[in-house]
């Protein structure tokens, strides 16, 4: 297995991340445990859950592994979330420090550790001052209970402004940013990428396969990505662009998925997607992925059916 740094910090992870949001909805707790340990086996290194994923019940399934076998923690970086309501309260959402406290708290008795080590913020909170955001933050480092601070869909401008303040306080700040990224969706390209490599956040996608788009929705063969009514859109929208891009794949002899998450690995700047599978047999496919290599015609092919933003901001819109 391959790891690389985290951003600037000495924390190494797999190049993919384990993500877990299907756990508890799409995959039972018997069969979770059976892709942790596997992945587990494998290297991989990195798990991403959320306190909201499944009211909860992913951050349980996670903690009962470790329960399994106490000396898997300290082997798992090991990342969740806060944001999101979690509850019918006026504060059991977003990002005050009485939240952020409460919801750590909450997560890890769910996960059954002391600690979590990369807490990210699920979404922006623009309602919310930094001051307090970094305090709260800062407390829970202090206490042992967080080690490293993420975030999640923020804009270019609100990691910056987010790091700013915490250069400020003399904080560490941001270590990661957890973004949509895929073929379909390359919109960070244009400025939350280069913010994130110059100021030495890593970079976490997630979606890296689009919701299923990019796994083969023309040729479904039976997998029923094609019921749902996003995906539907989007194939009546983007037929054309489809079509090339599964003929590619069959040209080449890969499938549209492997293509999709070794187009994401080749971009130097992502640190480790993060992948969810449903099933072991994606699982497994995911995993060939690590020893794939796109040639530069390949890749370029790729840019053609899937052009990005124009590259990156400014220029890819002022001249």
């Amino acid at each position: 297995m391959e790891y690389k740094n985290l951003g600037r910090t000495g924390l190494q992870i797999s190049r993919f991340g384990l993500g877990t949001v299907n756990f508890g909805m799409h995959v039972s707790e018997q069969d979770a445990h059976l892709m942790m340990n596997h992945v587990f086996d494998q290297g991989i290194n990195f798990f991403d859950t959320a306190d909201i994923y499944n009211d909860g019940l992913t951050e349980s399934i996670i903690g009962n592994w470790f329960a399994e076998d106490r000396s898997r923690r300290d082997k798992i970086v090991l990342a969740t979330k806060v944001y999101f309501q979690v509850g019918e309260g006026p504060n059991d959402g977003r990002l005050s420090a009485y939240h952020i406290r409460r919801a750590c708290e909450s997560s890890l008795r769910r996960l059954q550790t002391d600690h979590i080590d990369v807490y990210q913020m699920h979404h922006v909170d623009r309602r919310t001052p930094w001051e307090e955001i970094w305090q709260a933050m800062e407390q829970l480092v202090r206490e042992g209970k967080v080690s490293y601070v993420g975030s999640s869909n923020f804009a270019g401008w609100d990691i910056a402004h987010a790091q700013g303040i915490a250069d400020q306080r003399h904080f560490l700040g941001l270590v990661s940013e957890q973004s949509v990224y895929n073929l379909f969706v390359r919109t960070i390209e244009l400025e939350v990428i280069p913010c994130c490599r110059a100021l030495g956040v890593g970079v976490v996608p997630y979606n890296p396969l689009g919701g299923g788009l990019l796994c083969g929705v023309l040729d479904d063969s039976g997998t029923g990505r094609r019921r749902d009514a996003r995906v539907q859109d989007a194939i009546k929208t983007h037929r054309p662009q489809l079509q090339a891009y599964e003929a590619l794949c069959e040209n080449i002899g890969l499938a549209p998925a492997s293509v999709a998450l070794a187009w994401v690995l080749t971009n130097p700047d992502i640190t480790a997607p993060i992948i969810g599978p449903r099933t072991f047999e994606q699982l497994e496919q995911n995993l060939s992925v690590l020893d794939l290599k796109l040639s530069d015609e390949v890749l370029a092919k790729l840019d053609e059916i899937w052009p990005g933003p124009g590259g990156e901001a400014p220029q890819a819109y002022a001249w």
